[in-house]
């Protein structure tokens, strides 16, 4: 700390530079909060797949329906503590860029796999006496401006009732929200029961069980039981740990975290470029001034921490307000693109990570001109700026 008021000063020395640099490196790490966001976006809420939970669909594809008669045998399983169906429903709200994930299933089986999924008791009474209730997400219901008993039109791009009409009306009975942070709250459920009885085809049918276990490490074992009862069957299963399945649904876009990577690399690479070149001019610019150091009875070591204490600071007030500025846009601002992100929010463990980057790129950054001044001769450098 005997350093801060040396270290000021030269930072002050040539303010424009100080304040391009520091403003690069701030740049830098709120797009490193953004792009952390983003990637969580992505996995589709994979950092909170249940533990306890297996996902059964149909061998061949996530698309091919299995039968509802599957769900008791299921159920018989040993290890297994509750089953819940579930439906793609694929309709669009008012016009198509109205996107919402919309699933039919039965609600008591369906709040007792996910209890992460906290709805209002009396709003969860009504929903369980309504056949063409339904429950939508907190941000769903803030980006439509729905309210409790209020009638939604869904135009149904896949199941049309079986008196040809496509349009399903639903009356929202209940609005959820998420247990902790990252649950999917954008997601609107309604009942199995009414979707089957009015649909004009695959009566009987469901897309995917979702299985509660009593033991996590007998995941393996019970989806291997599972898929040996269908084996050879008509409808042959595939049963994986939600984890798995959800990660599945992120790779069909790509290694966006490859991606994400690869950009915050280029980022850093340049920002390193960029604040070394700035602190290897000040050594370079001060010469003298470190002789005179030298000359005063400054050891090599002390020369040497001073220049990388300067160089920590320069990367810490940077590095440090644009972690708390992608904290705050994150935080306060949300999903830039208005709900169409399920989950968007700067995880702590990258905030941490972050903290640690901003350490190191400090230490890049001042490493270099730091030997370079520790290294420096008194009559070489008082002869250099004499010449």
């Amino acid at each position: 700390m005997k350093f801060l008021p040396l270290v000021w000063r030269n930072l002050g020395r040539r303010k424009t530079r100080t304040v391009c640099t520091l403003l690069s490196i701030v740049v830098a790490f709120i797009l490193f909060g953004y792009l952390s966001a983003i990637d969580v976006a992505f996995g589709l809420g994979l950092e909170i797949a249940g533990a306890d939970r297996l996902i059964t669909i149909h061998k061949v594809s996530l698309i091919q329906l299995l039968p509802y008669s599957y769900q008791d045998r299921i159920a018989s399983v040993a290890g297994v503590k509750d089953v819940a169906t579930s439906v793609w429903f694929g309709g669009v709200y008012q016009d198509p860029k109205n996107f919402i994930a919309q699933m039919a299933v039965e609600p008591e089986r369906f709040l007792r796999v996910y209890p992460e999924f906290l709805v209002p008791e009396e709003q969860k009474r009504d929903w369980l006496a309504d056949r063409t209730g339904c429950i939508v997400g907190r941000k769903t219901a803030e980006r439509f401006g729905f309210e409790v008993g209020d009638r939604i039109p869904i135009q149904g791009t896949f199941y049309r009732k079986s008196d040809g009409s496509s349009l399903w009306e639903f009356t929202v009975r209940g609005i959820y929200s998420g247990a902790r942070k990252g649950v999917d709250e954008t997601q609107l459920f309604f009942h199995y029961e009414f979707l089957d009885e009015a649909r004009e085809h695959s009566q009987g049918t469901v897309g995917w069980y979702v299985l509660r276990i009593d033991d996590p490490e007998r995941s393996a074992e019970i989806a291997g039981t599972i898929d040996a009862a269908f084996a050879n069957s008509e409808y042959e299963t595939k049963t994986s740990t939600e984890k798995v399945f959800v990660q599945g649904f992120a790779n069909q876009l790509g290694n966006i975290s490859a991606i994400l990577q690869a950009v915050m690399l280029a980022v850093f690479f340049t920002i390193l470029l960029v604040a070394g070149n700035t602190m290897a001019q000040s050594v370079r610019e001060r010469t003298a001034e470190l002789a005179v150091l030298k000359t005063l009875g400054f050891s090599d070591g002390r020369v040497l921490a001073f220049v990388l204490t300067e160089s920590m600071v320069l990367a810490g007030l940077g590095g440090l307000a644009g972690l708390a500025a992608g904290w705050l846009l994150i935080t306060v601002g949300g999903d830039p693109t208005g709900g169409l992100l399920a989950v968007f929010y700067f995880p702590a463990g990258d905030l941490a990570l972050g903290v640690v980057l901003v350490g190191l790129l400090g230490l890049a950054c001042g490493v270099l001109p730091a030997l370079q001044a520790r290294r420096l001769a008194i009559a070489d450098a008082l002869r250099r700026v004499g010449a």
